[in-house]
């Protein structure tokens, strides 16, 4: 969701073939918005800042609030990736006794914990980069943008013709290109999984 428009980020997920829901999950994604400023605990590169994170969960909250306090003390530049205003103590105290209780084996786990949500997740990320020296991912998980759609940013309804027909021309420009056989074929392939769904 975004804070200053109020407009959630909406995602097309393809992902037939999951086989770890908190790893990169995802085969492709597309979104109508590329490039924002987000936070992706789903990112391979995230790995370090799940695990701390689950292991913050599992910490008693008042060492967790203390750390807390700490950093709304600081004065941390705009372009830092994740906020301070993320870091309500009130909110996090009941969250966190919640979590201490159940001691989250793993990332998974802790998402898996009734109220844990995003605001959970972000201050936990926070906490285990500002004072761990552990970054949380902000690689933007979308790969590219709705490419059938009107001239107001609206995709159009899932028009099955249309993207068959996209496709084949993509399948006609790759065996028309001039590269090796190699990666025409697995370009072919990769195009093919766009027929699974």
């Amino acid at each position: 969701m975004h804070d200053t428009n109020g407009m959630a980020r909406r995602y097309h997920w393809l992902s037939s073939g999951v086989e770890d829901f908190v790893n990169e999950p995802h085969a492709a994604i597309c979104s109508q918005d590329r490039g924002q400023l987000i936070l992706n605990m789903t990112a391979s590169e995230a790995e370090e800042s799940r695990r701390t994170a689950a292991l913050l969960a599992g910490e008693h909250p008042d060492k967790i609030l203390k750390e807390a306090e700490k950093l709304t003390e600081l004065a941390m530049p705009h372009s830092h990736p994740l906020p301070l205003t993320e870091v309500n103590p009130r909110y996090l105290h009941k969250i966190l006794l919640k979590t201490y209780e159940r001691k989250p084996e793993d990332f998974k786990n802790l998402l898996e914990i009734q109220g844990v949500g995003p605001a959970t997740v972000r201050a936990l990320a926070l906490i285990a980069d500002l004072v761990y020296g552990i970054p949380a991912s902000t690689r933007d998980p979308a790969r590219f943008s709705f490419a059938h759609g009107g001239k107001d940013g609206f995709p159009y309804p899932v028009d099955r013709k249309n993207y068959d027909r996209s496709i084949a021309v993509m399948k006609s420009a790759v065996e028309k290109a001039k590269v090796g056989e190699r990666e025409k074929v697995d370009a072919v392939k990769r195009l093919a999984r766009f027929y699974e769904l």
